[in-house]
């Protein structure tokens, strides 16, 4: 399985330090390893040929079979887990164990880098509340298995879309398209048929999976912006949180668990079945975890989001099928719309995103030809006046500029860069220069 993972992280973190100029830097984001058309990016080597893009695909579809098939065995044997031994917060500690001692020794078998430079005050200030909020969410999340069927407990979590617009509204002031407003509409509608058509509703288990939503959805926002911020690789944040949310609850547990879980018949009479079932559980959530993040170093965010949607399609299935827990079909109708309404959410999110970031062009075909071309630029020179527009990026020599570098300048062209005779400046970039060219006081590259 490390040799299966291997490749998958290690091209993540190349990838990150040809864009981000080194291993230690502090980009702003990253771009996809797969753009929308499944080809490679210039310096890929074998990616970017035909067995290269056959072989990347075939992994991308190997790993989210094998995502699909441990999230729904870690969920399926969750809930046989807390049937027989209810203890959502033993549980929740031994997956933060889990996390703690295999992150260690197979992230350094995978490389990936160890260096974070945070400030005591960033920590408290950031890291400490993530650690909190990824300790109760996935209590509480246990708690919705154990008191509803894990195919009801996935269906709430189909709300994430809402309670993530809500929240970002609210926290970061992000305003969002239409679209994306309407996308939630079959989200709200379809867990509400699924609520009202549940046959073995329970009140604490729908609030407990909707304060798992919300704190599910809260971890992303702010761990975006550690991410953004800090420059650390999100293997080791998640296995940063792990780590410190098992030592600061570790009391906690003590005080509120470890005696009642001693006096259990299981722990007792040493049931093997009970124990290895809670092994078990621990291994397939730091496994998850990592497949998830390795089927996202390797595709676009759209992708993963619809990957992501069909593996809670897939987990419903599944419980339902193992589990056999009673259902009718206007509560499968239900879910399905929920689903639906996630993966419309995702596209509507998509496209919102692309034209918040695509460069627009400095004239158009008609504007062009009535005023000619723009001050600033002229027969492919650059002179003094207003502030050159943004237009589109060309590169050279065949090596495309990513779509995430913006050219800022204040009437001039950067040195390092020439015009065309069109007016688009250029690039001059080899296949072994960075991206991180010569700047000067007029211009530079913006990485966002």
């Amino acid at each position: 399985m490390a040799q299966v993972l291997k490749r998958p992280i290690g091209t993540l973190v190349n990838g990150l330090r040809s864009v981000g100029g080194g291993g230690g830097g502090r980009t702003g984001g990253s771009a996809p390893l797969l753009p929308d058309g499944g080809g490679g990016y210039a310096g890929q080597g074998a990616a970017g040929a035909p067995d290269g893009t056959m072989r990347q695909t075939l992994t991308i579809v190997f790993l989210c079979i094998l995502w699909y098939v441990v999230s729904s065995s870690n969920n399926v044997i969750g809930k046989m887990i807390l049937s027989e031994f209810p203890y959502p917060m033993t549980v929740t500690m031994i997956q933060l164990t889990s996390i703690t001692v295999y992150s260690g020794p197979f992230f350094n078998l995978w490389g990936v880098r160890k260096y974070v430079d945070i400030s005591w005050r960033y920590y408290f200030s950031f890291i400490v509340p993530l650690a909190l909020g990824k300790f109760l969410a996935s209590v509480t999340s246990h708690i919705s298995i154990w008191k509803v069927p894990v195919s009801y407990a996935h269906t709430v979590k189909a709300t994430m879309p809402l309670f993530t617009v809500i929240l970002s509204r609210v926290i970061m002031r992000e305003r969002q398209t239409k679209a994306v407003y309407l996308s939630l509409v079959p989200i709200i509608v379809g867990v509400g048929i699924a609520t009202l058509t549940e046959l073995s509703f329970d009140v604490i288990g729908l609030v407990s999976a909707l304060i798992a939503t919300m704190g599910f959805s809260l971890q992303n926002i702010f761990s975006k912006k550690v991410l953004k911020e800090t420059g650390v690789h999100h293997l080791r944040l998640l296995h940063i949180l792990g780590r410190l949310a098992l030592f600061m609850f570790l009391p906690v547990w003590i005080y509120v668990d470890m005696f009642n879980v001693m006096k259990h018949p299981s722990i007792v009479t040493g049931d093997y079945r009970v124990i290895a079932l809670l092994f078990t559980d621990g291994v397939l959530n730091w496994l998850q975890n990592i497949l998830a993040f390795s089927v996202l170093s390797l595709v676009t965010p759209l992708t993963y989001a619809v990957a992501s949607a069909s593996k809670r399609i897939f987990v419903i299935a599944i419980s339902l099928f193992v589990l056999g827990n009673p259902v009718t079909w206007v509560n499968v109708l239900g879910m399905l719309v929920a689903i639906l309404g996630v993966l419309c959410y995702n596209r509507a999110k998509y496209f919102a995103r692309r034209q918040d970031t695509l460069l627009p062009y400095a004239y158009g075909a008609k504007e062009a030809a009535a005023t000619g071309p723009p001050t600033g630029i002229s027969n492919g020179t650059a002179t003094a006046g207003r502030r050159y527009p943004y237009a589109p990026l060309h590169s050279n020599g065949g090596v495309p500029v990513p779509d995430n570098v913006l050219l800022a300048g204040n009437g001039t062209v950067a040195s390092g860069m020439t015009a065309t005779a069109h007016g688009a400046p250029t690039i001059p970039i080899s296949a072994s220069s960075s991206v991180n060219g010569p700047t000067s006081s007029n211009g530079r590259l913006l990485f966002v």
